[in-house]
């Protein structure tokens, strides 16, 4: 009790000296308008999702512009206010030593590209945790957080449920003037359809992150209905708990139904024990209410995705609305006459120690009896829909998601061993993935947010990051052990936000989202902004008023940096669209879509798709005009970003491919095998090796060299047994998991390897090989060229294929003469 008094001391104290900021201070009212105004429009641009790919560069370089914006009115504001007084100052210095980490990793980054953009992306982190820290100091500052976050929230949901049940124009016709990226009359992938059916995704454009969102926003919802003392306010948040549940199940996410008990896990201890009670009691009803109509509302979703029927959508929107109405009444009449009752009955408990983990204790026990049923032939999971029931009952960990997410996490400790102290750089996953992945999947995310921050930014960049959670935490829960009921009630939405995060971000790529991070950090700055530790005389002093200018001076100057910086990358991206604009229009002159290419690549010369999309035009320009000018800053132009972009794939092909058009075909194979080492799953390099020695070869026999033309026949077949041996591996899988992309023998490949062995004499090898790749069109050259070698074969061995030699000559009677030729010619 005495800690309790005395930390409403020192908040009084602190609500005292802040108030002429809350109420005077342009800088806070800024602060708060532009905080608000991101948590409306940055869900509705894809999430800010950094998808490491130019196409959602441009509203995350937007975001970095408003970003600079506040931190140079953050700094503006600590050159009067900062002092290090309490602990929760020091977190607020800590804080910049998280782009700090990722600056240090960029030096020995995969891609600098994606580690800029990344070092950029923490600095928006750390700007919000400072906004938030600031602004969260007074309790209205508290309050425009917390109504910004839920109102944002309810508006993303009552998004999501327009889309599924087919009103997607008038559901896009609310946003679009914010949302202007996307080309329909629709939110893009606010439904997406895979192998398990249409599953809701809102503006994620994928279902498992915005089923990690909806669990915080859920328990969000409960927490602030059970907290109201005003009816209205008991009515807004439980109207919105069945949609909310809905949505969640229409997800159709595995690791949603996963971690949602846990979640409520970390947050039922918090609770007094009489809120716990109320907690789940609202939880049961609100399931059992949403079960009676989600088999509905699943079917109407499904249906609708196929083709929009009006009757149907507005079934669904009045069985919606009668059981959310019918849920907001008896959560009124809960919470008017339940709670009450059950406070009395459970005021004892509130003291005792062990009161708070009866409840959580009880809920582990159901929980565990309540899987057992779900996972077991039980007949429970027959209540619900076929897709739901489907993806419930498919849950153990020998489903293709749980092995390939393991194979991704055993590959991204392989990536960190190479790595280990400062990792490889912001986006080092996507950059390096493919040269330590065990099959060949595509996954520019490794599905786990620490290991790929480990991967990123290293064991340092992790430990500090850890750390920052650490001491949040810790300050966060000592002051709520001080604080009355009402203190602790304004912003414990930000750790079930928080909590909500982290934990569903262990199993995938929630926060490669830049809108969900930075609400992550919004949400721990939140939590220490009225922390009431404060620091020894002897820490005080060392940042006595003298010094005080030198934290607020650091942070303007990194925040002039960032804003310049930001607006450079603004008005490339701008550029570089205007280019592609102009060359789709097909009206353009070269000079005219290079002019705004060029000016993009002045800003970011080493950005790969700027450099790609100029070496496109210049090689266009040269085989249209065999100026060898062209050709010249092409080459120049590639080999300069490939210096920055040493894993960029595409890069590397266009490379190897401008050495096969100057026929340094050597150089070229020296590429492909060097390359076969970051890339081991390419087919294409396989082929690539494989046919450029069997070339090679060609030419040291048409020259009289035997010798060099055995080296090279016996690395083409040395490439084949390395390739072979990919395949066996792929063998081995479990057959659960899927192998990913094919792995198979190509025709190209399959024309020179049979070729090695005609030429060799080995003709029944050579019909095994040729063999491979004729089933195909007739019009596809390699079908054709593989057939006439394949008969070519069975010639020299006597034998024949008449019905293919037929459809061969139907098509071309010439090929007789070329089979001839093949036949009579010199071994």
């Amino acid at each position: 009790m005495n800690q309790k008094k005395q930390h409403s001391t020192y908040a009084a104290g602190l609500q005292k000296q802040t108030q002429e900021f809350e109420k005077s201070s342009i800088v806070f009212w800024l602060l708060s308008t532009i905080t608000v105004v991101f948590l409306f429009w940055s869900p509705f641009q894809r999430g800010l999702f950094n998808g490491n790919n130019f196409d959602f560069e441009a509203p995350i370089y937007s975001s970095f512009v408003w970003s600079s914006i506040i931190i140079i009115l953050l700094s503006i504001f600590l050159y009067f206010q900062w002092s290090l007084q309490r602990l929760s100052d020091i977190a607020a210095v800590w804080i910049w030593a998280i782009p700090a980490t990722y600056y240090i990793s960029s030096f020995s980054a995969a891609s600098t590209n994606f580690a800029m953009n990344m070092v950029y992306i923490q600095l928006v982190y750390a700007t919000f945790f400072l906004t938030a820290y600031y602004l969260a100091k007074t309790e209205l500052g508290t309050s425009i957080l917390r109504n910004a976050f839920m109102t944002s929230a309810y508006f993303i949901v009552l998004f999501g449920m327009m889309n599924w049940l087919g009103n997607k124009e008038t559901a896009f016709s609310l946003v679009k003037w914010f949302a202007s990226a996307m080309k329909d009359n629709f939110y893009l992938h606010a439904v997406m359809e895979d192998s398990n059916g249409p599953r809701l995704t809102s503006v994620f454009q994928y279902a498992n992150t915005y089923a990690g969102f909806l669990i915080g926003v859920l328990f969000c919802s409960v927490f602030l209905l059970i907290n109201s003392s005003k009816w209205y306010s008991v009515g807004i948040h439980s109207f919105m708990v069945v949609p909310i549940i809905i949505s969640f199940f229409v997800t159709l996410s595995r690791g949603g139904f996963v971690i949602l008990p846990a979640v409520l896990l970390l947050v039922l201890p918090f609770l007094k024990p009489q809120r716990q009670v109320m907690y789940l009691l609202h939880l049961l009803i609100s399931f059992i209410l949403s079960f009676t109509i989600l088999t509905k509302l699943t079917t109407i979703g499904v249906t609708q995705f196929r083709g929009y029927n009006t009757a149907l959508a507005s079934s669904g929107w009045l069985s919606l609305l009668l059981v959310s109405l019918l849920y907001t009444g008896i959560s009124i009449i809960l919470q008017r006459y339940v709670s009450p009752w059950v406070d009395q009955r459970l005021n004892g408990m509130t003291n005792k120690r062990w009161g708070h983990f009866v409840l959580p204790l009880a809920a582990v026990i159901l929980g565990g009896i309540g899987v057992s049923l779900l996972l077991t032939d039980s007949g429970i999971t027959k209540l619900l829909p076929e897709n739901i029931r489907i993806r419930v009952e498919n849950i153990n960990f020998q489903q293709h998601s749980v092995l390939e997410r393991g194979t991704f996490y055993m590959d991204a400790m392989k990536l960190v061993s190479d790595y280990p102290l400062v990792g490889a750089g912001g986006g080092a996953w996507a950059a390096l993935y493919e040269k330590y992945q065990n099959n060949p999947y595509t996954s520019r995310q490794a599905h786990n947010f620490y290991l790929q921050y480990l991967t990123e930014s290293g064991i340092l960049g992790l430990t500090v990051f850890l750390v920052l959670l650490i001491l949040v935490f810790y300050i966060f829960i000592k002051n709520y052990i001080k604080q009355d009921e009402q203190q602790r009630n304004r912003r414990f939405i930000f750790y079930i936000i928080s909590i909500s995060l982290l934990v569903h971000s262990a199993l995938d790529f929630d926060l490669s989202y830049v809108y969900l991070g930075l609400l992550l950090f919004l949400s721990l700055g939140t939590l220490i902004a009225t922390d009431s530790n404060e620091l020894s005389t002897t820490w005080k002093d060392k940042f006595s008023a003298k010094g005080k200018w030198v934290y607020p001076s650091i942070i303007l100057l990194v925040s002039l940096i960032f804003f310049f910086r930001s607006i450079q990358m603004v008005n490339a991206n701008s550029n570089f669209n205007q280019s592609r604009a102009l060359g789709s229009s097909g009206q353009s002159s070269l000079t005219e879509i290079l002019t705004p290419l060029n000016s993009a690549l002045s800003k970011q010369p080493s950005h790969p798709d700027y450099v790609l999309q100029k070496v496109a035009l210049l090689l266009q320009a040269y085989n249209q005009t065999k100026d060898e000018k062209y050709f010249t800053e092409a080459d120049t132009l590639l080999q300069q970003a490939r210096q920055k972009e040493p894993s960029n794939y595409f890069l590397t092909e266009r490379q190897i491919y401008n050495y096969i058009t100057k026929e340094k075909t050597q150089k070229a194979l020296e590429l492909a095998n060097t390359e076969l080492n970051n890339f081991p799953w390419k087919v294409e390099l396989y082929e690539l090796s494989i046919s450029l020695n069997t070339d090679l070869g060609h030419k040291a026999r048409e020259s009289g060299n035997a010798q060099q033309q055995n080296q090279h026949w016996d690395a083409a077949l040395a490439t084949l047994k390395q390739f072979e041996e990919k395949q066996k591996h792929l063998a081995t899988l479990p057959k659960e998991q899927g192998q990913g992309n094919p792995f198979n023998i190509t025709p190209r490949m399959s024309l020179a390897l049979g070729q090695i062995y005609f030429f060799r004499g080995n003709h029944a090898e050579a019909e095994n090989k040729f063999k491979n790749s004729i089933g195909g069109s007739l019009d596809d050259a390699a079908v054709v060229q593989n057939i006439r070698w394949y008969l070519a074969a069975l010639q020299k061995q006597g034998k024949n294929d008449q019905p293919l030699m037929d459809k061969l000559l139907a098509k071309d009677p010439t090929e007789k003469q070329k089979i001839e030729s093949l036949v009579n010619a010199k071994l």
